[in-house]
Order: C-alpha cells, then structure tokens, then sequence
C-alpha cells in the first residue's frame, strides 16, 4: 500500500482527489492499493451521492457562513469537515482481498483495523452502525464506500478537534439514524476523541501500513472531474 499525504486548496478538489484514486487504481493491473491522509483547512460539508440535500443540510446557514457543500461519489449521510477533522480514504484490491465483494466483510477491513489501532490509545473504542467508530456510545468517526470493478475506496472522518458546535449549526437531525443513536440530537451524539492529532495519524497508519509514498497522484483528472462534476450545481444539488 502506497502512502499520499496531501491536501489540496478546495472542498471541491479534495473530494474529486478520493474518486480520482480510485479510478487510478481500477486503471492499473489490480493489486495497487492507496492509503490518503488529508485535513481540509476551512470547515465543509459533504454529503452522500444519494443525498437529499434539504433532509440533510441547512443549505441557508452554509450558504450565510459561507460553507461549501460538496456531493461525494460514495454512499452514507451528510457530514462536517475541516480543522480538527483528520480524513483518511484507503483505496482497496479484490485481487488481493477477495473477501471485499461482501459489503459487511468490506466495512470489516477497514473499520477492525482502525478500530484496533486507536484502541491501543484509547479503551472503549468500537464499531456501532454500519459503518461508524465511537466511544461511550458517542460517534467520533463515519465512513463510507465506494465499489468499482477492481477496487474500492473507503474512506471517512475521525474528530479530534473539531467545534462541533458546526454539526449543529449544518445538519439538520439525521433522516436516517443507527439504532446506537438512540434519536439523540447532534450534541448529545457526536465528540471529539480524546487524542491529539498525531497520536490519530499514527493510529491511521498502523492500521494500514503502507511500503511508501505514492509516486505520482492523478492531478489531470481531479482537474477533470471538478470541472465535470464537482464545481457544478447540477451534480452538487441535485436531489
């Protein structure tokens, strides 16, 4: 696995960069696999590719604070991003993990690792949902995927600095919600993990121990799907 540190400008760019290495890898012989690291540097809100974005987002108060709001190609709810916020995304092979094509056995490779890794920090960390992390029964980490023919991207957040007060302010109470959820408001059902941010980006890599950086990213096309997709309303909006 492959290791690629980096952050770009935009919401827009950041979020096409995921796609983009997913379509990287479904364009080599099959067994490349990616490991990203990135923090967004302004908050931003990205919703699910089936979003219903006036279920989920106070587009009115994004709009007011100047927030982005960016559709992602991957599954799952609206979440909030930026500082505080580290994001990874690890692009996966079935050549080398054929277990992948069973949609619980995908969730389980990403999320026991990373589970495991933080855990050695931090007691009580566990899988809830689908496809979330929490602690004390609070929810610190969402995540979802993305499935193509060779590969799979997963990818999702883990606060550890975040004003959560901005989950409030954005999103509105979640349409559809994990049982673990218990109908509590954002408040009372999201935090921070008690660890500093090099302790998580550790955690990241020992969960997905990678052999070195990433040679060469696909600049050319996240340029080309921001400007196909990511930029437009008609893809960002809809719905």
């Amino acid at each position: 696995m492959q290791l690629l540190e980096l952050t770009l400008p935009s919401a827009a760019e950041n979020v096409a960069l995921d796609e983009a290495l997913l379509e990287m890898a479904e364009a080599t012989a099959g067994e490349l696999e990616i490991l990203r690291i990135w923090e967004a540097a302004r908050p931003m809100v990205v919703i699910g590719r089936s979003s219903r974005i006036a279920e989920e987002v106070d587009v009115d108060r994004c709009k007011s604070l100047d927030i982005p709001i960016i559709r992602r190609s991957s599954g799952g709810a609206a979440i909030v991003a930026g500082p505080g916020c580290l994001m990874y995304a690890v692009v996966l092979s079935y050549a080398k993990r054929p277990q992948l094509a069973r949609l619980d056995e995908a969730h389980r490779a990403a999320l026991d690792p990373l589970a495991g890794a933080l855990a050695r920090h931090l007691l009580g960390v566990m899988k809830a949902g689908t496809s979330d992390l929490a602690v004390e029964g609070k929810k610190f980490s969402g995540n979802s995927l993305r499935c193509k023919r060779t590969h799979l991207v997963y990818h999702g957040t883990l606060l550890y600095d975040f004003p959560l007060e901005l989950v409030a302010q954005l999103l509105k109470t979640a349409p559809r919600q994990p049982a673990y959820r218990d109908s509590r408001e954002h408040a009372d059902f999201v935090c921070n993990l008690p660890l500093d941010r090099e302790t998580v980006r550790a955690a990241i890599l020992t969960a997905f121990p990678t052999t070195g950086p990433l040679g060469d990213w696909p600049q050319a096309q996240t340029e080309q799907l921001v400007a196909e997709r990511y930029s437009l309303a008609a893809w960002n909006a809809r719905l």
